[in-house]
């Protein structure tokens, strides 16, 4: 009989080789479970996030890599393909792995750079990697689709960076991902780590679920530990909304650095739960918190992250520095329940509002809905209609093909919803947010840029998904995997990512996001005059890209607006047999074309030059799509050259 792990494991293999091999987005399957690593352990707050990065010399290999948002640490990925799911990855693989990853951040932290093939991913991390001027602290991951036995191996020091290691197998993974619970508990002993323990009053009270804790953690205490657990201390749906406003609060710089004495006086402290508190006597009279399990910072997360950036990244004395803390114990079969209650009334004086502790679930709920009940049209040529499955939570699609209770069941459930057409939450950011133009948040990564699309989403209000919306959805979906596709063919090398959400934010921007999206939901695919158009703009979207200002890190430049703005600024155009295709073209040109002659008018009226506007008027003179737009239909003459060019109105 198989057991839940093998089954675990088998599913997530039969996964990994079905995404490696999709059309387009071949990659391999080591790559591939390196990337669904990544995925899950950033859902479990174990990682903020990561990107895949093959690389190997003499010596040493990475598979990927990430930093943290204040470039203060380091995570380096390795990864071991087991012989089958679930088997055993013996003592001395683990031991190569590490000692792999140890050579290579030796190396990295040198010139090994420049002995790599520059415009590489691995010559992009390795110059990433020599430019953290800052590090503190490097973690060493091994993951496996095996099973391991624990392997101890204690941090050391390099050059002042502490360096530790952390094994994730199946079993690590099948406990983290099905437990329930968002990430690992984070248990704290302060009197062991810290030598003391944090003073405290213990509320009175004999309520059932919850105890009530008021401390005085020492700043020093707190940056500690932050440091130590980063963003895995914060309430999930709090994080999100965290992290894309800004983690660095200069009120409270700017008191720890003129007045630290009064910071406890100033600030409002933090909020945390924890489901174990262990309270001891002090020896000079009073009681303090020995130990807490399951700690969790439900409010004053940005004070945790401000007081941390100014002792590390600013170099602050925070030893006067101390923050009031409201510490409630929770049932643990509470935790999920309650936690989520506290964080959102702690915050409720905050910006963050109720919305954003609903993490949208109205609106992924409601994206579930439809894809369960929107039918895709067939493809011509043949009868069957198939769906296109959102994975709200991860692994959905396992759960009902686990469902299917015979062969012939299952078979049918992936003829219906071939694996192609399955889609999460952050695949369904990374589609809107390439199509609304946001390519440079794109390549921030997949969990910073869901954090984004998020807050977007929120400050929407309310969004009604209707079957017409999933349809045009799902259209952005295909049209980015064959754009993944169509870049594929033209062997551009790495930073295939980049380039496709560039390709397409562009194509999106000069359209004026006029292609016919229905058109491509009814056929399942994309037109010809799309895949030419997308083969067309990739070109220069990659010269772009790769041309970093001072030679400098590329996939730090993709993450810039002002890339973007480089970007939309190339001069391709539509492509002709792309303009044919365009929604509504034809009445949407007249309609436009009237519009725009009317404010040429008042414009040419208010600057007496009686039906004659200039290029200074025209923002990118005859590149403007309204004044190419006219002279196509006649409706401006040119007059002078383009760069002295005036318009002349043509009556009718």
């Amino acid at each position: 009989m198989v057991s839940k792990l093998q089954a675990f494991g088998r599913d997530l293999r039969q996964d990994v080789i079905s995404e490696a091999n999709l059309e387009g987005a071949e990659t391999t399957t080591v790559a591939m479970l390196t990337q669904r690593f990544i995925q899950d352990l950033t859902d479990v707050a174990e990682l903020d996030d990561g990107q895949v990065a093959y690389g190997r010399g003499r010596g040493w290999a990475v598979n990927g890599y990430a930093v943290s948002d204040d470039e203060t640490r380091l995570d380096l990925f390795y990864t071991v393909w087991a012989p089958e799911p679930a088997a055993i990855v013996v003592r001395g693989d683990l031991e190569t792995g590490f000692r792999r990853l140890n050579m290579f951040l030796q190396k990295a932290r040198g010139p090994l750079y420049n002995e790599l093939e520059e415009s590489t991913a691995e010559w992009d991390m390795a110059l990433t990697i020599q430019q953290l001027t800052d590090l503190r602290r490097v973690r060493l991951y091994i993951f496996t689709d095996g099973r391991t036995t624990p392997l101890e191996r204690p941090p050391v020091d390099l050059d002042g960076v502490s360096v530790t290691y952390h094994v994730w197998d199946l079993q690590r993974l099948h406990r983290a991902v099905t437990s329930g619970q968002q990430q690992e508990p984070i248990e704290i002993d302060f009197v062991e780590q810290f030598g003391e323990a944090p003073p405290c009053l213990v509320a009175p009270g004999d309520a059932a679920d919850y105890t009530a804790h008021l401390a005085i953690i020492p700043g020093v205490m707190l940056s500690a530990i932050y440091e130590e657990y980063g963003n895995r201390l914060l309430e999930r749906n709090v994080r999100a909304f965290l992290q894309t406003r800004g983690k660095v609060n200069k009120g409270i710089q700017e008191t720890i650095s003129n007045e630290p004495e009064r910071f406890l006086a100033y600030n409002n402290g933090i909020s945390a739960t924890a489901s174990e508190i262990e309270v001891i006597d002090l020896p000079d009279g009073g009681r303090g918190i020995r130990r807490v399990k399951d700690f969790q910072v439900v409010n004053g997360g940005q004070t945790t992250a401000s007081i941390h950036h100014a002792h590390v990244k600013a170099k602050i004395d925070i030893s006067d520095v101390h923050v009031q803390a409201k510490l409630t114990r929770v049932e643990p079969q509470d935790l999920a329940a309650i936690v989520p209650l506290i964080s959102r009334y702690a915050n409720s004086q905050n910006k963050v509002n109720e919305a954003d502790f609903e993490a949208n679930d109205p609106f992924h709920v409601a994206v579930e809905k439809q894809s369960r009940a929107v039918w895709a049209p067939a493809p011509e040529g043949t009868q069957q209609q198939t769906r296109w499955f959102y994975e709200r939570a991860r692994g959905q699609y396992q759960d009902e093909l686990g469902k299917q209770l015979t062969p012939a069941r299952k078979r049918q459930f992936k003829v219906m919803h071939p694996t192609s057409q399955k889609f999460t939450k952050t695949d369904l950011a990374k589609f809107e947010n390439t199509w609304d133009q946001f390519p440079h948040q794109v390549s921030l990564g997949a969990e910073k840029n869901f954090r984004h699309f998020t807050v977007r989403l929120q400050h929407r209000g309310k969004v009604v998904v209707t079957s017409q919306m999933f349809e045009e959805m799902i259209a952005k979906a295909i049209l980015f995997r064959r754009a993944e596709r169509a870049v594929s063919q033209l062997n551009y090398g790495a930073y295939r990512a980049n380039i496709v959400t560039y390709t397409l934010a562009y194509i999106s921007h000069a359209t004026g996001q006029q292609m016919d999206l229905p058109a491509i939901w009814r056929r399942q695919d994309i037109t010809e005059a799309t895949w030419e158009a997308i083969q067309t703009v990739s070109g220069p979207v990659r010269d772009v890209i790769l041309d970093a200002p001072g030679s400098g890190n590329i996939t730090e430049w993709c993450k810039k607006a002002a890339c973007w703005d480089t970007v939309r600024a190339l001069r391709i155009g539509v492509p002709s047999a792309l303009r044919k295709e365009l929604r509504y073209v034809e009445q949407e040109r007249h309609r436009v074309a009237e519009r725009l002659v009317e404010e040429l008018r008042r414009s040419a009226r208010w600057m007496g030059k009686a039906e004659l506007i200039t290029t200074s008027r025209i923002p990118d003179g005859e590149w403007n799509p309204s004044i190419r737009l006219l002279l196509e239909q006649g409706r401006v003459e040119r007059r002078g050259d383009r760069r002295g060019a005036q318009y002349k109105i043509v009556t009718d």
